[in-house]
């Protein structure tokens, strides 16, 4: 291990990205391993695409190992999460990077139902991964990252599918900055941006984001473009690193300046 890796991140342990098949996931599990930390990453039902990033991390540094893993499922998250801990020695870092598809809707056209999913399948499952991994990121003194959204800031008219669960898994964040830091466990969220990938681009294929969503965006944007995978890795690796040790309770917006 070089001398950087290993001022990044803890000697022993692994990183836990939840939702490492999606677009932004991809890039986060890449990042990690690139730069000091084993990786365990989950998945839902895409096992192909989790066979895949196993592969191609195959014969790196760091370890880069798939776990399936329902968000709706408490005790299956449960044993996971043990498994991944007795596996790796540990867990020193989680990165909460999973969410459901993209539905633009405004508020008064949204079902109950669909509603009551995302905040089923986001917030409680971001609750039930935080309340299995305390224990073992207590013992490492680790850091929790979640990849929620700008739209805290920035009200993104019809995106309240995705925006008010996000909002949820924010306030828990900043409650675990106050609580855990006794414990020296620091917990920030990343607002992103629109990015080109995951979410924005199944919803363009799907018909569910229109294209003039995107060309707004774009436009609105201070950059002038939109986001890439990467520039969210980014921001994941600094938060979780030993560079960002005095750093608990912040949104850090990804966004090219939309929320300006």
């Amino acid at each position: 291990m070089s001398k950087i890796q290993s001022e990044q991140f803890p000697l022993v342990g692994v990183a836990l990205v939840v939702g490492g098949t999606g677009g932004l996931g991809r890039a986060i599990v890449a990042k990690l391993a690139a730069n000091g930390s084993s990786v365990a990453f989950t998945y839902n039902t895409n096992s192909t695409a989790a066979a895949a990033l196993e592969a191609e991390h195959a014969g790196g540094d760091y370890s880069v190992k798939a776990y399936q893993m329902d968000l709706m499922d408490s005790a299956a998250i449960s044993s996971v999460v043990e498994s991944i801990a007795e596996s790796h020695g540990g867990i020193h870092t989680v990165v909460y990077s999973a969410g459901a598809p993209l539905y633009l809707r405004y508020i008064g056209a949204i079902e109950p139902e669909r509603m009551n999913f995302h905040l089923q399948s986001d917030v409680m499952g971001f609750f039930n991964v935080v309340q299995n991994t305390l224990p073992h990121m207590r013992a490492l003194k680790g850091a929790y990252v979640a990849c929620c959204s700008c739209g805290l800031d920035k009200w993104p008219v019809k995106d309240a599918l995705s925006v008010v669960p996000k909002a949820g898994i924010a306030a828990l964040v900043r409650g675990i900055a106050r609580e855990e830091g006794r414990y020296a466990v620091r917990a920030n969220v990343i607002g992103t941006g629109v990015i080109d990938a995951g979410i924005t681009q199944a919803g363009l294929e799907s018909g569910d984001v229109p294209q003039n969503f995107v060309d707004g965006a774009i436009q609105s944007t201070p950059l002038g473009r939109l986001g890439e995978a990467d520039d969210i890795a980014e921001a994941v690796l600094f938060l979780a690193s030993q560079r960002a040790k005095f750093i608990t309770g912040q949104v850090l917006n990804v966004d090219g300046g939309w929320t300006v």
